[in-house]
């Protein structure tokens, strides 16, 4: 697995960077664009992969996250990726102003629509035909010339998971995957997408692994991450997730509290269970000891070691970011390690 992390900003980049950090993402949200991101990372690295994971896929029409993608390929080529991700339907309805309906089938469309602009030849029309997408441009320019910048999708339940094998070249995994949710879920149902039906063939995989490591405050670290799980599990979506890990009790009383608006109780809620199959957080060698466990479960290719951002400063953040960089080699970078299964867990 090559160690990545969210971007942490070009000071702590470039030392995360030269520590050994292989790839950098950036997220989107009401105050930052992924691309704008992944622009800045771009300008500021050197040999590190970077980009969006993710993009929301129906912020911008295909055409717009292939022109980007292009002007950053220029700018480091061979060195990025594309992850785009549904968002929620309240998003898709109430942030963007677009359909929320059918997430799942105008998703694929979305990468085959993107990839019809990244494959153009010049002197060729950009053709692609579907229900929600329709393309028939004739571009009378020498700029174009096929890319195959990787296409990953965020996917969290089984359909999306499944379309990412059928569409797309891997996944972008969430930040609450546990191995059980890896291994039983996710995994098999980009195998069956992909027609094979066999969970060992391998597609890209990238995922988020919330991190809080703080050896002065380690009891500080797990609460933000306890935060950070509870306020991700807000999210109805993941009801399956939940329901796979029989964690209803506990989720239902996370979300009474954040409806009352109480953190803390929020971070009370996730269960001890919950941290140790979620988070890697505490002191450094609680976090290192918790990354070998989990060797087997872990994103095959990229994982993003993320700090929490939920009522958690910037300056925290960087601390927490910085502080990650002394997990670099606690999970070997081997065929053995990506093909084996979870260590059994110590008493």
């Amino acid at each position: 697995m090559l160690f990545g992390m969210p971007w942490p900003g070009r000071d702590v980049a470039r030392e995360a960077e030269q520590a050994g950090v292989g790839a950098f993402c950036a997220g989107e949200f009401v105050d930052h664009d992924s691309y704008l991101t992944v622009a800045d990372i771009v300008a500021n690295t050197e040999h590190a992969l970077a980009g969006p994971a993710i993009a929301y896929a129906f912020a911008r029409t295909p055409y717009a996250h292939a022109t980007a993608m292009r002007q950053l390929h220029a700018q480091a080529p061979g060195r990025v990726f594309l992850g785009l991700g549904s968002a929620a339907f309240r998003i898709n309805r109430d942030w963007l102003g677009v359909p929320g309906e059918r997430p799942v089938a105008r998703i694929a469309e979305t990468v085959g629509a993107v990839r019809a602009w990244l494959h153009a030849e010049n002197g060729e029309k950009v053709r692609y035909s579907g229900e929600f997408y329709s393309l028939d441009a004739d571009v009378r320019a020498p700029v174009l010339g096929r890319l195959d910048i990787p296409v990953l999708l965020a996917a969290f339940n089984t359909g999306m998971a499944a379309t990412a094998g059928r569409v797309a070249d891997g996944v972008v995994g969430h930040g609450l995957f546990t191995s059980s949710w890896w291994n039983d879920v996710v995994r098999p149902s980009v195998a069956r997408g992909a027609g094979d039906g066999d969970p060992g063939t391998h597609s890209l995989e990238h995922g988020w692994i919330i991190t809080a490591v703080d050896d002065s405050a380690p009891e500080r670290a797990v609460a933000d991450a306890r935060r950070m799980i509870a306020f991700y599990l807000t999210v109805k979506t993941y009801d399956p997730y939940v329901a796979h890990h029989g964690w209803e009790e506990p989720v239902a009383r996370l979300r009474a509290a954040f409806r009352a608006g109480d953190t803390d109780a929020m971070a009370r809620a996730v269960t001890d269970e919950m941290v140790t199959g979620i988070a890697v957080c505490g002191t450094t060698a609680e976090a290192k000891d918790a990354l070998a466990r989990r060797a087997g479960s872990l994103p095959r290719d990229v994982g993003y070691f993320a700090p929490p951002s939920f009522m958690v400063s910037g300056r925290r953040r960087a601390a927490y970011a910085r502080a990650a960089l002394a997990l670099i080699g606690a999970v070997p970078d081997t065929q053995e390690t990506r093909d084996t299964p979870d260590a059994p867990a110590g008493p």
